[in-house]
């Protein structure tokens, strides 16, 4: 940090970046949670993102108009930096943290967006040519926007929902519920792996994008010094006294040599348009994966809780079970007790009557 840079907003996170290896998972950057500050440099008139474990800078990341930071989740954010060629992801204490760093980071991008274009018009009139050229001003060439890296496997917050149940079901309805629970979550587990490879692949595209960003920015700040050389030869070649048709030819070869580099710009403008389309699509995906994760957690705490109403119902029945066999133990018992005393109230009996009848 510069002597001409100050700290503007300062808040605490931890910090993450992501793997270079896979471009998939985080990696974190700080055991705890560090101080991360924007600076601005009056001098240069840009904005930073900086941050320090100790004496190791872990964030050292310059706004640009093409930055983009996104909350993926209620206390992450992340955004991608392509000259450092990496992802950034803050994980906060609290929401309300997260909203002001975003806001802050999208008063601080405009800002920059401002300063750069002030910056061009300066750069536009002290390099405007005195004369203008017959064939006419060509336009220049449009900067290309870095499509950010989004959404890669952020790290989201797990929130687990129990059902209530005021009534205990069925021992049959919780069979039932249990038996179709499976079958729900190799559904839902197939959709949510389906939507991990389309991620893997729109991610692979963009971090190829992003790779190939400054190669494209090279090109395009060749085609236009190229532009601008042709024009001045084309503005010499007119202001030779002797219009021959090998110079009027030159020319002609000149302007298609001009439509071909504009063609190509216009090109990789739809390029850009196109990354922006898939990376929006990307970010759709994420939400309906946090969607069925989220569902998933539910069906297995449902399952949990099926199959402990299922395991106490089967002991309730081994038990009921158990008590009516003992019951018919007794029963058993009782009435061998009754035959016995029934054959030996008959004997009884019948040795009365004989003594009856003895005695009559």
């Amino acid at each position: 940090v510069s002597s001409m840079e100050q700290p503007i907003y300062s808040t605490r996170a931890h910090v993450f970046q992501i793997d270079p290896n896979t471009k998939k998972n985080w990696l974190p950057t700080s055991k705890h949670a560090v101080t991360v500050s924007y600076f601005y440099d009056s001098t240069r008139n840009v904005y930073r993102i900086i941050s320090l474990d100790g004496t190791k800078a872990i964030i050292n990341s310059t706004i640009s108009p093409n930055m983009t930071f996104t909350k993926t989740s209620q206390k992450f954010g992340q955004w991608a930096d392509s000259r450092a060629n990496t992802v950034y992801g803050l994980g906060f204490s609290t929401e309300h943290h997260l909203s002001k760093f975003a806001e802050k980071f999208a008063e601080y991008k405009e800002a920059a967006r401002l300063a750069k274009e002030k910056s061009q018009e300066k750069m536009e009139m002290a390099t405007s040519p005195s004369q203008e050229s017959p064939a006419g001003e060509l336009s220049s060439p449009l900067t290309p926007v870095t499509p950010p890296m989004e959404n890669i496997n952020g790290t989201d917050e797990i929130c687990d929902t129990t059902p209530n149940s005021d009534a205990r079901p069925e021992p049959a309805q919780n069979a039932l519920a249990f038996a179709h629970s499976p079958a729900m979550t190799k559904h839902w587990e197939a959709e949510l792996e389906a939507l991990k490879g389309n991620n893997a692949k729109l991610t692979a595209a963009l971090l190829e994008s992003t790779a190939n960003v400054k190669q494209w920015k090279q090109q395009l700040a060749a085609y236009q010094e190229e532009a601008e050389r042709l024009h001045k030869r084309v503005t010499e070649l007119e202001c030779q006294s002797n219009q021959t048709p090998v110079i009027k030819s030159q020319k002609t070869e000149l302007n298609q040599t001009i439509e071909e580099l504009e063609a190509t710009l216009r090109d990789k403008e739809e390029e850009m348009e196109k990354l922006k389309e898939e990376l929006e699509n990307m970010n759709d995906l994420m939400e309906q994966k946090d969607t069925l994760t989220q569902k998933l957690e539910e069906t297995e705490l449902r399952s949990r809780v099926l199959e402990e109403q299922l395991a106490g119902a089967e002991q309730r029945l081994e038990e009921n079970q158990e008590e009516q066999e003992n019951f018919r133990k007794s029963l058993r018992t009782l009435l061998e007790l009754l035959d016995g005393k029934i054959f030996e109230l008959t004997e009884l009996r019948d040795t009365l009557a004989r003594l009856i009848e003895e005695a009559s």
